[in-house]
């Protein structure tokens, strides 16, 4: 059985969660508190030498860490990765564009208003990290406009990687009213039938 290391509330972490309910896979989740530095002890660092959750331990007791780099191994041979070499390097597009255009941004002024409750010293950053949020929105909405969703019509990792955090954008300040492409697409996402919350 796979064990994942990993805090409830992380986007990221919520994707490995998320892709192993749909996938119908067993798994054992062990909580790692971030903000008690439970990810720089010398047992998690073992587990993942840059410090950070999520980790997947397999079930030969091996480690796989970053979450997309994860999405990628379950899905392989499911329909969430197309095989098609076009489709699926769209795919990895996506999740590229997550980690560099879309999470930088989102992810972090969510920490910052969620996690550290939105301090002074931080507001700045937190301002700017909006003009960087919503031009990442704005991509995702041009191509929603198109297609159900992010690599056509069918559902895929690249939807994983990018509904985890776009989903509770608002928690960082983020207003989706202006992007009926997302707001549908979020609704799609959810109504999969082995479809979990972020804390469910």
């Amino acid at each position: 059985m796979y064990k994942v290391y990993g805090d409830y509330q992380s986007g990221n972490c919520y994707k490995v969660k998320l892709m192993l309910h749909l996938l119908d896979l067993p798994y054992e989740w062990h909580s790692v508190d971030i903000l008690k530095g439970e990810t720089e002890t010398p047992a998690f660092l073992a587990m993942n030498p840059n410090g950070k959750v999520p980790v997947l331990e397999l079930e030969d007791g091996t480690y796989l860490w970053e979450s997309n780099a994860i999405l990628n191994f379950l899905a392989d041979g499911t329909e969430f990765l197309p095989t098609e070499p076009r489709l699926r390097t769209q795919v990895l597009q996506w999740q590229f564009f997550e980690q560099y255009s879309h999470e930088p941004y989102i992810a972090v002024a969510r920490f910052i208003q969620f996690y550290l409750g939105l301090p002074q010293e931080r507001l700045e950053e937190y301002k700017t990290l909006h003009k960087g949020g919503y031009k990442a929105l704005r991509v995702m909405e041009k191509q929603l406009q198109l297609t159900p969703y992010l690599v056509g019509d069918r559902y895929s990792i690249a939807d994983v990687a990018l509904y985890a955090y776009t989903h509770v954008a608002q928690q960082g300040g983020f207003d989706l009213g202006a992007y009926p492409g997302i707001q549908a697409w979020l609704d799609r996402v959810a109504s999969h039938p082995r479809h979990v919350t972020m804390l469910g």
